[in-house]
């Protein structure tokens, strides 16, 4: 009587179950977007639904700005020391140096942009928070130097949470070092582009951040000098919604331009040219 009897033989699937890696996919912080992570890439870390821009590395951005193979470094040896006998300062600069690969808080070298000769200093924010140590200062001020001594453009993308409190003293005299030379390029008629990312506060916004000849920000970056506590503390008032993002800024008079990531090359090229008086690339309206 097995017409009666049900078959509990197991069942194997005839579908063949696919098995998607999970970093196949990536999820905007911003706005809860998912989509494949290689839209985020091809995006240069833009969420293709909202435009938030993600963080980046210093080699993203040498790599977007300068000519393909162009980018030569300069004064890559030099290191912090633990000159004040800071509790832990060793031990945190060899964590950051494994962490960042990289010896410092930013990267600087001769490149062309667009064909243009440049020098060129990009910031690490996974160094340390990007702090401006005596490094830092340092390189940036040598950097200046030669586009003083040589006559050819700075351009500086900073990303930074201020001076580097370890060093104490040290630190906060880059400020004036850096300044001193920013000063003497703008005297020469030396063009100094200076490029804001998120974020860039304290020092660095008190400095060389904010005294290019043209300063761009990317969408939403956070700028300012101390946080929003503090001034609220300092002055006493309520302050309004976004008064240190990038669009705050432009809006009153602080910046000059907020530029999306992708489109940073092109307005560098097209700035340096018209500050030099170069001409257009052939096809290209000197627009």
């Amino acid at each position: 009587m097995a017409w009666f009897r049900k078959d509990k033989r197991p069942r194997t699937s005839q579908r063949e179950r696919l098995e998607i890696p999970a970093d196949v996919w990536e999820k905007c912080e911003e706005c809860g977007h998912v989509d494949i992570a290689e839209k985020f890439v091809r995006a240069l870390a833009v969420c293709p639904n909202c435009g938030h821009h993600r963080r980046v590395g210093a080699a993203q951005y040498i790599a977007l700005l300068a000519d393909e193979g162009s980018f030569r470094p300069l004064d890559s040896g030099l290191r912090s020391v633990d000159a004040l006998r800071f509790e832990n300062y060793r031990e945190r600069l060899a964590v950051a140096q494994k962490k960042a690969g990289t010896d410092d808080a930013v990267h600087t070298g001769t490149a062309t942009l667009e064909g243009l000769p440049v020098h060129l200093a990009v910031m690490d924010f996974r160094f340390m928070g990007g702090s401006m140590g005596s490094v830092v200062g340092e390189k940036i001020a040598r950097l200046a130097q030669r586009s003083l001594d040589r006559g050819v453009p700075l351009v500086i993308v900073s990303a930074s949470g201020g001076a580097r409190m370890q060093e104490g003293v040290l630190s906060l005299m880059q400020l004036a070092k850096t300044s001193v030379v920013m000063v003497q390029l703008k005297e020469r008629g030396i063009p100094f582009i200076s490029v804001l990312t998120n974020p860039t506060t304290g020092g660095v916004s008190a400095s060389y951040g904010m005294q290019g000849d043209v300063i761009i920000a990317e969408p939403g970056a956070v700028i300012g000098f101390a946080g929003p506590r503090v001034i609220k503390q300092t002055i006493g008032q309520d302050l309004p919604d976004g008064f240190q993002t990038a669009e705050f800024l432009l809006e009153h008079g602080m910046i000059d331009a907020v530029v999306p990531r992708g489109r940073l090359r092109s307005t560098c090229a097209r700035l340096l040219r018209l500050l030099l008086d170069a001409p257009a690339p052939d096809g290209e309206l000197a627009s």
